[in-house]
């Protein structure tokens, strides 16, 4: 499966225990999103567009309207990334 840079970073985000926080509009729509890491901080990389991607290729997942985590299928087709810790 072809996942740009940006999908990536998100992904491994995700992977280490992060989370997207989203904020719907009035119709369901959703307005703006906002990846933050495990450690709280904020990942600038993540946009509506890359959210709206990893939603379609159905990598990232909202269980009972919790925050967007990553899925099994995500966590099998991101890539392998030392942890710069």
């Amino acid at each position: 499966m072809n996942i740009s840079r940006s999908e990536q970073r998100v992904l491994h985000v995700l992977a280490q225990g992060g989370q997207i926080r989203h904020r719907r509009t009035d119709d369901g729509r959703i307005l703006d999103v906002l990846c933050v890491t495990r450690d709280g901080h904020v990942l600038a990389d993540c946009t509506v567009e890359v959210f709206a991607k990893l939603r379609r290729k159905r990598l990232i997942e909202s269980r009972a309207s919790s925050p967007y985590r990553i899925s099994d299928k995500g966590r099998r087709s991101v890539r392998a990334q030392l942890d710069n810790r």
